[in-house]
């Protein structure tokens, strides 16, 4: 089976500094990776790269198995966009928007009426189609956002930060809708900066640092890579953090310890291996 997305020894460099280092990445055919890494990572430059926004300096890309520079057409075919600023026309209607966009991709008419009627269904926004998008909500702008890039029936879907901003119950909807599209059978490459949602949606994780992929598996797999237990340490006003291949690991070192003061344990989460991998916090 061809990959959904495959990147090669790629490299961007910008005025002879290497923003993206010799990436190599498989995205298979139906999952939804997760792409994490401190600002300046590199993460938007590779995610324009993927969807034909820039040229590669060096390597490969294929998406579907369409080579990104040399098959530009074939590969937006394959893929919708969903950016993080809101790109919706405010003084066009809902129905408009998703007009102009459907007209752009040189959709039949009775086929981009049906899509059109369809996707604003699916993402709960048909009795919302007459209204100006600037009436809209900051979570049903989003909707919209997700609805028009679906609207050609896309293979592989980019959601970059696609509930930054967004109160939690907007955002657990979203992320709803984005397990039933990933049911469907859409692939999907997700930038986020809330390890909570990494860890709720993505089938993998990948760990972008000064852009070099430092770190490649399943949320499951990291944990069993660095340590599944916490032991949490207080110096003044900062946490110390020692890992542990498992929880009762972590327990029973606290109990050897003459004094427990400031100290305490828990499971693992993504953030505190993040933070292990990159030295930093996300944002």
């Amino acid at each position: 089976m061809v990959a959904a997305v495959s990147l090669q020894n790629v490299y961007k460099v910008y005025n002879g500094v290497a923003v993206v280092n010799d990436l190599s990445l498989t995205l298979e055919t139906g999952e939804v990776f997760g792409l994490l890494g401190p600002n300046g990572a590199g993460k938007s430059t590779t995610i324009r790269m993927v969807t034909t926004l820039s040229r590669p300096s060096q390597g490969t890309i294929t998406v579907a198995g369409w080579d990104v520079t040399r098959q530009q057409l074939e590969v937006r075919r394959q893929i919708g966009v969903v950016l993080q600023q809101t790109s919706v026309d405010g003084d066009l209607t809902v129905w408009e928007n998703m007009e102009f966009h459907g007209r752009m991709h040189h959709l039949p008419p009775a086929q981009r009426r049906r899509s059109i009627d369809d996707w604003l269904d699916y993402v709960e926004l048909g009795d919302r189609r007459d209204d100006k998008v600037k009436t809209l909500s900051g979570g049903m702008k989003r909707r919209l956002q997700i609805a028009r890039a679906l609207l050609h029936n896309p293979k592989i879907l980019f959601l970059d930060e696609p509930t930054v901003g967004l109160d939690p119950q907007t955002r657990r909807r979203l992320w709803e809708i984005i397990q039933r599209l990933n049911q469907q059978g859409i692939t999907m490459l997700l930038t986020t900066h809330y390890m909570e949602e990494v860890e709720y949606l993505c089938d993998r994780i990948g760990v972008l640092d000064q852009g070099k992929l430092i770190a490649l598996g399943s949320f499951d797999q990291l944990r069993q890579r660095h340590g599944e237990g916490l032991v949490m340490t207080q110096r003044g006003d900062r946490w110390e953090y020692q890992f542990f291949p498992t929880l009762e690991a972590a327990k029973a070192y606290l109990e050897q310890q003459p004094d427990k003061t400031g100290m305490m344990t828990r499971p693992t989460n993504l953030e505190d291996i993040f933070v292990e991998l990159t030295g930093r916090n996300l944002d």
